[in-house]
């Protein structure tokens, strides 16, 4: 049936009306409906009480209309809003008790029972992507179709399709009944985020989901990323990849008791991992005799022994950051030896974590810059005064990480092995950047072990800075590169692009993948080539 809306025809003649009999619809048959689903009475295209005295929308796409109700403002609403949502539809004119029935019974399923039925579906799709280790699930709901796609390893693969209505009464449910929000109504014209932190509507393994939703120009996308509890008591932080330099700074780092560390990474670069198992170790360590308060939103990681506080459920973006503010500045007040601020993302976070540090607390956090010195750079672009933040004695900690995959030990391949394999730009940079090439490996074909994807996983590639004096005395000045200039030759700094050259040397990642997540492999102005020492390859993540 080729659906699309149709302009009303004039309302019924009182000639009509008086007539015995039972009046015909539009199309001229008798009463069909009742072996087809009513979607008007729950999820995106849910009509309003008085909308459903009314009219009801059916799943073929005819929208049945009350006899002489065509002008009806509750009528003309509702029509206007399927358009705006791209859902085609038919009007056809139903005597009133018609459309009573059909709101009443809900068609071909009981709504409670669909409702549960669609749950359980989400649940498995849930558990189809714990066991493909997805970080992510990605749900396009497209002009005639479904689409889903699992982001494993940073790649994103498709994993099925279904109808159109399949995903809006998907979407539907995973927001409407699973998620923890106070205001759970589903809005497919709105951008919308929540979390589902319930576990008992999560598979095991899941110890949550953060969930966001964006109307596109056919549809809906959701995106649904996955937090896997995979710390337990394992808080070493060699197996996610660090070097053994960069543990022994971060070691020094939880050592201190006062300064503000910062993580810096794109989405999906592993932050909250790293920061799950640092403040896991501390508390350890200390054998529970820190105070370790969070302040999230939402809580993404378990951390055993650790307060852990969300901010949920505001109305606004404007609202967020007024809420995110005040909660860290409420926890500087509950007595914290170390307070974790899931991440700075406006002025008043960034001020309130740089006054935390300030007042003698130990202070972990996140950003979005693009390396450990550009972390300086984004405060300062947040409004922070540069008197403030340069000063070593406050922030003692810049890192910048990324992942990158991790070939597969049994089946990766010796370059010497794969002639042509990499083009030759490529092959001339890793000639020039390290001296045994018989250690260099590419992806091979695929195994039992890695699923046939030549990669298990994905490892870290960091940067680490601990800023003394004269580096934030460049910065006060303007002149960052002499700050990092300071940091690689009088510090000992090594940058994320060694840390890729030295696991490209040591045969643990594919230099094309290397150069995909930090850029050309090169060496630094009098740095030559060498086998640099092999550094924590770990387990991937």
């Amino acid at each position: 049936m080729n659906l699309r809306a149709v302009v009303p025809p004039p309302a019924p003649s009182p000639s009509r009306a008086s007539i015995g009999g039972p009046p015909l619809d539009s199309a001229g048959a008798a009463d069909d409906f009742g072996s087809v689903e009513v979607i008007s009475l729950a999820g995106p295209f849910e009509a309003s009480a008085e909308e459903r005295k009314l009219l009801c929308l059916l799943a073929d796409g005819r929208l049945l209309v009350a006899d002489g109700q065509h002008l009806n403002a509750h009528v003309l609403s509702y029509q206007a809003r399927l358009q705006k949502m791209g859902r085609p539809f038919q009007v056809l004119y139903v005597r009133i008790d018609t459309v009573r029935r059909l709101n009443q019974s809900g068609g071909l399923l009981d709504r409670h029972q669909e409702h549960s039925m669609m749950q359980v579906t989400a649940k498995e799709l849930l558990s189809r992507a714990c066991q493909a280790r997805a970080s992510d699930i990605h749900i396009r709901v497209r002009s005639a179709s479904t689409e889903i796609h699992f982001r494993i390893h940073n790649d994103l693969l498709p994993v099925g399709g279904q109808t159109r209505e399949y995903g809006e009464r998907l979407l539907a449910t995973l927001y409407g009944a699973m998620t923890s929000v106070s205001d759970s109504s589903y809005k497919p014209s709105e951008r919308q985020d929540a979390s589902i932190a319930d576990r008992d509507k999560l598979p095991p393994g899941l110890y949550g989901v953060r969930i966001a939703t964006v109307p596109t120009s056919e549809g809906t996308l959701m995106v649904l990323r996955l937090l896997y509890n995979d710390a337990g008591d394992n808080v070493d932080l060699h197996r996610l990849g660090f070097a053994p330099a960069h543990v022994a700074v971060l070691q020094q780092l939880k050592e201190q008791p006062i300064g503000l560390n910062i993580i810096s990474g794109p989405t999906g670069s592993g932050k909250s991992t790293t920061l799950q198992r640092v403040l896991q170790g501390e508390l350890l360590e200390a054998c529970g005799r820190l105070h370790v308060l969070t302040v999230e939103d939402p809580v993404e990681y378990p951390i055993d022994g650790a307060v852990q506080t969300s901010v949920t459920n505001a109305g606004s973006e404007e609202d967020r950051a007024r809420l995110f503010a005040a909660a860290i500045s409420n926890a500087m007040r509950l007595d914290p030896d170390t307070i974790m601020i899931g991440e700075v993302r406006d002025r008043a976070s960034a001020q309130n974590a740089l006054r935390a540090a300030m007042t003698g607390h130990q202070v972990w956090t996140t950003v979005h810059a693009n390396s450990a010195a550009a972390i300086v750079d984004r405060l300062l672009d947040l409004g922070l005064p540069a008197s403030l933040v340069a000063d070593h004695t406050v922030i003692t900690g810049l890192i910048s990480q990324r992942l990158v995959k991790a070939l597969c030990p049994h089946c990766k391949v010796e370059l010497a092995r794969a002639p042509g394999v990499l083009a030759p730009s490529v092959a001339e940079r890793v000639a020039q950047v390290v001296s045994d090439l018989r250690q260099v490996y590419v992806t091979g074909p695929g195994c039992p072990h890695c699923a046939g994807r030549g990669t298990t996983g994905r490892t870290v590639l960091a940067e680490i800075i601990v800023p003394d004096e004269q580096f934030f005395r460049h910065i006060r000045q303007g002149d960052k590169s002499a700050a990092v200039a300071h940091w690689l030759q009088e510090l000992g700094g090594r940058t994320i692009v060694d840390h890729a050259i030295e696991k490209v040397a040591a045969g643990l990642i594919d230099p094309r993948m290397a150069e995909q997540v930090v850029g050309r492999l090169m060496l630094r102005p009098g740095q030559s080539a060498r086998r640099l020492q092999v550094v924590g390859d770990g387990d991937a993540v």
